[in-house]
């Protein structure tokens, strides 16, 4: 029952029958059968002599990076999917040989140990270099837009040269953005710049603090607005 081999050219062939007619090993999405299925083969399915796995093999390959995510039980053996009644003789070395093939029959009985160890074998590599690679990937910063707000002594502050100094401050993981001046009354104005920061790089506080060290320009500043990328 189901496909109790998945390395040899007899289980290979019941795995491309049973796709000639499916898409997947169980319903019409793919799932977790298709999963214990794809990581129980030792490698892709010679396209020529077993198209329809082949043909499997190449698409849920596509789906690598979403295995953990696809629905069904992933606890459960590949050995449970697959054809009632196998379709032909799974395990070579357990079928009836000729009378003149009985000598032969013991070398493939004494080789059943080592084929299913090097099986295994080839299986825990794919498994380890498939870990190494989703280790391998770099999770994508995490970075928030924020407009500032930098208020001027009085009238009389230089804006140019506040804006400057503003700009003139460089980290890994600022980018400043657009800027103006907006008015707050009595002939003063306000900047206002835009800045994208990657959070574990910047600390906004200790930004805010170093921008208020332009004593001679500023008197204080103040977060407007935040929002996570």
């Amino acid at each position: 029952m189901g496909f109790t081999d998945l390395i040899s050219d007899a289980g290979l062939a019941v795995l491309n029958n049973w796709l000639l007619t499916r898409s997947y090993i169980t319903g019409y999405s793919a799932s977790q059968a298709d999963v214990v299925v794809f990581k129980a083969l030792s490698a892709a399915p010679d396209a020529e002599k077993y198209p329809n796995a082949a043909r499997w093999y190449k698409h849920i390959a596509s789906y690598e990076d979403e295995f953990p995510t696809l629905p069904g039980d992933a606890s459960k053996p590949y050995t449970v999917y697959g054809p009632e009644v196998a379709e032909v003789t799974l395990n070579p070395a357990k079928a009836p040989a000729a009378a003149a093939e009985e000598e032969e029959d013991d070398d493939l009985f004494g080789s059943d140990d080592e084929e299913d160890a090097e099986a295994e074998r080839i299986r825990e590599e794919r498994l380890a270099e498939y870990r190494k690679k989703k280790e391998g990937k770099v999770k994508p910063a995490a970075k928030s837009m924020v407009t500032l707000d930098v208020k001027p002594w009085d009238d009389e502050t230089d804006m140019v040269a506040l804006e400057q100094s503003v700009r003139g401050i460089e980290k890994d993981g600022l980018v400043w953005g657009t800027s103006k001046l907006v008015p707050v009354g009595f002939g003063i104005k306000k900047f206002q710049i835009n800045l994208v920061v990657e959070d574990e790089k910047v600390s906004l506080d200790e930004l805010q603090e170093e921008i208020q060290g332009f004593e001679d320009y500023v008197q204080s500043t103040d977060v407007v607005a935040m929002m996570k990328l």
